[in-house]
């Protein structure tokens, strides 16, 4: 059993459409008009198809209440760690302690688009080894005093000002799938989050025990870690395999991936229509909930 006790959260993962900009405005009211806990946009910069994901999660938060709002996740190679230390610290001011920040290296397959935009372009080692020295920034400026100096490989500040600080505190969540990226997230990340099409559930359990002898290699606990999911499935199948089929389906699958990989955040993504929403978020959130509460009694 590897379940940490951590709450559950349950949300939603938006594709913003450059041609009806103001739906996913309305998706995410309709998110949190469900009782859902998230709203998620996934962060594609060099992409002419999408809006920009910072932007629309400051609209989103002015026009919400009481859902986190996410980047899922921001691109570090086009969005410079002290850009992205401020830009999460206003998004924090504007709903009111609502954001996470989450962050990703950016895709290896998409790195000619990055470098056509004007992004460095590195290799997976350079790429983790710049996350790994992104958060120490973030998190510098995140602490008002004494100017921040750092003198890394990929990025060097030379006594910039920190601040302003977080209404509270920030968790930063890391996209990872290779074992040198999971053994960072169990060093200094306060949130894993990999995707289901990329990596079933059959593969978590090794993943988790990465990060886990990794977090307690850097004295932390295992727990420090919360496990997130974009989860992509559908209602409406009957051949079997994660999430295809009915909400008792997802709701037993689910359970047991809290239970047995320590899973607490259940970020509902591919989504077909509203009434995916509404299905997970009135059939299959309060369900898990009452299923793993039970269990824990």
């Amino acid at each position: 059993m590897t379940d940490h006790g951590h709450d559950l959260i349950f949300g939603t993962l938006l594709e913003p459409s450059p041609q009806r900009p103001l739906e996913v405005v309305r998706l995410a009211q309709v998110t949190e008009e469900l009782g859902l806990d998230l709203v998620s946009l996934a962060d594609h910069p060099y992409w002419p198809q999408r809006l920009d994901t910072l932007t629309l999660l400051a609209t989103i938060a002015a026009h919400t209440s009481t859902v986190r709002v996410f980047p899922n996740l921001a691109n570090l190679a086009l969005r410079p760690p002290a850009m992205l230390a401020r830009t999460a610290t206003t998004l924090d001011a504007l709903s009111n302690g609502r954001f996470e920040l989450g962050i990703g290296t950016g895709a290896q397959a998409m790195w000619e688009a990055i470098v056509a935009e004007g992004g460095p372009r590195r290799g997976a080692g350079e790429s983790i080894a710049a996350l790994e020295e992104a958060v120490a920034i973030i998190r510098a400026l995140w602490n008002p005093g004494d100017d921040v100096r750092f003198a890394g490989t990929y990025y060097r500040l030379e006594g910039a000002k920190a601040g302003p600080a977080p209404i509270r505190d920030i968790g930063i969540w890391v996209g990872a799938y290779q074992p040198r990226l999971l053994r960072l997230v169990g060093r200094v990340a306060d949130g894993w989050v990999p995707s289901s099409p990329f990596l079933p559930p059959q593969q978590l359990s090794a993943a988790n025990l990465i990060i886990d002898q990794a977090a307690i290699n850097a004295g932390r606990s295992p727990s420090a870690v919360r496990r997130a999911y974009n989860i992509d499935g559908d209602f409406t199948a009957n051949g079997g395999g994660f999430l295809q089929g009915p909400p008792a389906v997802w709701v037993e699958q689910l359970t047991d991936l809290t239970l047995t990989h320590g899973v607490s955040v259940y970020i509902l993504y591919r989504i077909k229509s509203v009434d995916d929403i509404r299905q997970f978020a009135q059939e299959v959130a309060p369900a898990v909930r009452h299923a793993v509460s039970q269990e824990r009694a």
